[in-house]
């Protein structure tokens, strides 16, 4: 997605996505990983929209394991998401800045996928950019992978897209707050926030 400057666009490398291990790692491995990443989810292989795919979500999460490939049911998807949600998330579409439910939503929650339901960002991590856009500083362990987008000529990006279906979320860049230093500008309408239920 492109920001409101594009002079702040000079990115930072590709992260690679993780490697699925189906094995346990040892417990001081794992320890370690969910101090410095936060909590990786694994993702079970269903059809979209499918009752029970929440829970799923969180018994990977409390395991602390790696997220997994999803296969998403592109006709399933257009029939359950609206026009809006399917142009971005499939067609790696842009919605208009300040238009999006979520750029200046304040609630605390996790912000899910909105094709597989996999979390990809906490609203502790989320701040105002200024752009129009929900912004985020870091990812839900590693659910957020990138790729390079060569879209604009001369001007290549970094996209991220969610690692278990890969919907695409928007773009990452080096000018956020720290610690990271990054900048998530995704679309509201690849999201879906789970609220706090106190909120």
């Amino acid at each position: 997605m492109a920001a409101t400057s594009l002079a702040s666009s000079s990115l930072a490398l590709p992260r690679a996505a993780s490697l699925v291990d189906r094995r346990s790692p040892p417990q001081s491995l794992a320890s370690s990983q969910q101090r410095s990443r936060g909590v990786a989810v694994s993702v079970a292989v269903r059809r979209m929209g499918q009752s029970g795919s929440r829970a799923r979500v969180a018994v990977a999460a409390s395991r602390g394991e790696e997220v997994k490939a999803v296969q998403v049911d592109k006709a399933q998807l257009r029939q359950r998401l609206s026009q809006q949600e399917y142009h971005v998330t499939q067609e790696k579409g842009t919605e208009r800045a300040f238009t999006g439910k979520y750029w200046d939503e304040k609630r605390k929650g996790t912000y899910h996928c909105i094709c597989c339901d996999t979390p990809l960002f906490s609203s502790s991590t989320k701040f105002d950019s200024g752009t129009g856009w929900p912004s985020f500083y870091d990812q839900v362990g590693s659910n957020v992978k990138q790729e390079t987008d060569w879209s604009i000529p001369f001007m290549p990006r970094v996209e991220v897209l969610c690692a278990a279906c890969n919907a695409h979320l928007g773009h990452v860049f080096p000018d956020g707050p720290p610690p990271t230093r990054q900048r998530y500008c995704i679309n509201s309408a690849s999201l879906r926030l789970d609220a706090d239920a106190r909120e």
